[in-house]
């Protein structure tokens, strides 16, 4: 078979190596880089080899987004986007789809934040009736562990005043207790689960649609942690070839018995598709006011939020599939959900010692609890965004307490290793405005909470928030041997930037855009 020989020479190679941060030249063999820097530049005598010239650009490894929800984003692009909206907006936005849809089709939309409301009440069934009178809605929060049902959304669902909190999950009510309409964590599911579900095509063509905006952002990878067909719909997208990005893979709790009846293990499959692990959540999360907490919220006494899965459970879910060879990806936001994540695993380390187990989030954290990941060879699965976006809510709930939230340089400092992502469609998937929020922990759009940064004592390196996108990603997955460096043996996965990041100010990383993506050799992103 004839190999596929390039040197890619003139460049700006950051090859993530900290003994060897920067070279000018990377040979190829097909997927892999063979060679660099003078060794590389030794290709260019081969009359087989193609030769690129990189025109002195800035490149650095393929960008991997460590918590996504694929199918989620993929769909919910035709979904009514209602990120930054007022109240006022939102009701009118959902009035205009009311006008435009027939009579008794569901309106569904996402990204609601009543906390940047001037009235920072929850929206309500009444106000979405009085918007779309004939019709279900469903209006997922920013934060994807609440939602805003209307009356005909309720009805559909055998809703009403009677009806019981489920387990893990709380109804909203008013006064009088009748159902306000709002959804606070398994109670979303009673009314997400009477629309009907997508079937695999429709998330195959999904997907399929959604690659190109990923490596637009410089994005050569992605872990999912999505449910329901998307597992399937992304063999069948590896199977035609049609994966433009590496997946890593985690499932839900609802397949782990049919993953112990198969005796599926973590770590099957190739570089393309990947499997991972098991996915659980704890807890729910801040602006719904859902996270775990040791102590109540500030403004609410009497609230310290939703454990959604009690600690025996979780005890016996965990030991069951690390027995069974899953690694664990648990959602952990308050303190007190770290802790029990952080109990149970330091239970489960000696029954499987070589699993890669990892914390999503790691919102907030006791001083006490801090040195316990590293301690354990816990991954932290953390998003910088969520900091720069949420430091108001934390400071408004927490208090004091936000010393140790969002602590990625004192995890860093006790050893334990960072993987970053955007927990997209719930934030922007976008990388470099990861890594800005990583390095400077302020809001893009103003700049607050000011120049120096929200909790400045946690802000990273660039060279460490890279590392996160990187290496660390690569590292959670146990791929770091392959991809996350420029070095030999390494997945020819890289990013063509149009700047220099490292030679500007922070605020560069927002101006920044992605000229060109390679994933194991192939050019697939030209701007």
């Amino acid at each position: 078979m004839k190999m596929n020989m390039r040197l890619l020479k003139n460049g700006r190679f950051y090859t993530g190596d900290r003994q060897q941060p920067w070279t000018d030249a990377v040979a190829l063999v097909d997927s892999r880089i063979v060679a660099i820097g003078q060794t590389a530049h030794a290709w260019a005598a081969d009359s087989h080899a193609h030769i690129e010239d990189m025109r002195a650009a800035v490149i650095l490894p393929g960008l991997v987004d460590a918590h996504v929800h694929l199918m989620w984003y993929a769909l919910s692009l035709a979904d009514l986007q209602l990120r930054d909206l007022s109240r006022e907006e939102l009701l009118a936005t959902v009035g205009q789809a009311a006008v435009a849809a027939p009579s008794g089709t569901w309106i569904r939309g996402r990204g609601w934040d009543q906390n940047l409301w001037d009235d920072t009440r929850f929206p309500t069934a009444a106000e979405l009736d009085r918007a779309a009178p004939d019709h279900p809605v469903l209006l997922i929060a920013k934060n994807a562990h609440a939602a805003v049902a209307n009356t005909a959304a309720l009805r559909l669902a055998g809703l009403g005043a009677s009806s019981v909190d489920p387990s893990q999950g709380r109804f909203g009510r008013t006064a009088e207790g009748a159902l306000d309409g709002m959804l606070f964590e398994h109670a979303v599911d009673a009314v997400a689960s009477v629309i009907p579900a997508p079937s695999v095509a429709r998330v195959v063509t999904a997907i399929r649609a959604a690659q190109s905006t990923l490596m637009q952002k410089g994005l050569t990878g992605v872990h999912d942690v999505d449910g329901g067909p998307a597992f399937s719909a992304l063999q069948l997208l590896h199977q035609e070839n049609a994966l433009q990005v590496r997946v890593g893979k985690y499932v839900r709790l609802e397949a782990l018995d049919g993953l112990l009846e198969v005796g599926l293990r973590s770590g099957y499959g190739d570089a393309g598709l990947r499997f991972c692990g098991l996915k659980l959540f704890v807890d729910g999360a801040l602006g719904s006011r859902t996270g775990a907490m040791l102590a109540p919220y500030a403004e609410e006494p009497e609230n310290t939020g939703l454990l959604t899965l009690e600690p025996d459970a979780l005890r016996t879910i965990a030991r069951r599939a690390v027995e069974g060879g899953l690694a664990l990806a648990i959602h952990a936001i308050g303190d007190r959900a770290n802790r029990l994540v952080l109990d149970v695993l330091a239970e489960m380390r000696p029954l499987n010692p070589a699993l890669r187990h990892r914390i999503e989030h790691v919102q907030l954290l006791s001083p006490e609890d801090l040195p316990r990941l590293a301690h354990l060879g816990i991954v932290a699965s953390m998003q910088p965004v969520h900091c720069s976006h949420d430091w108001a809510m934390a400071e408004r709930y927490w208090g004091a307490r936000c010393t140790y939230s969002y602590a990625w340089q004192s995890l860093l400092k006790t050893g334990v290793t960072l993987a970053f992502g955007s927990d997209a469609p719930i934030e922007s998937f976008d990388p470099l405005l990861g890594l800005y929020a990583a390095v400077t922990r302020r809001h893009e759009r103003d700049g607050s909470p000011g120049p120096e940064g929200w909790q400045s004592q946690e802000r990273l390196a660039l060279a460490d928030a890279i590392e996160a996108y990187t290496w660390g990603a690569a590292y959670a997955i146990g791929q770091e041997q392959h991809q996350g460096r420029l070095l030999p043996g390494y997945f020819a996965d890289l990013v063509v930037l149009d700047r220099d990041i490292f030679a500007e100010p922070p605020e560069v990383l927002l101006e920044t855009r992605v000229q060109r993506v390679m994933v194991g050799g192939e050019w697939r992103y030209e701007a």
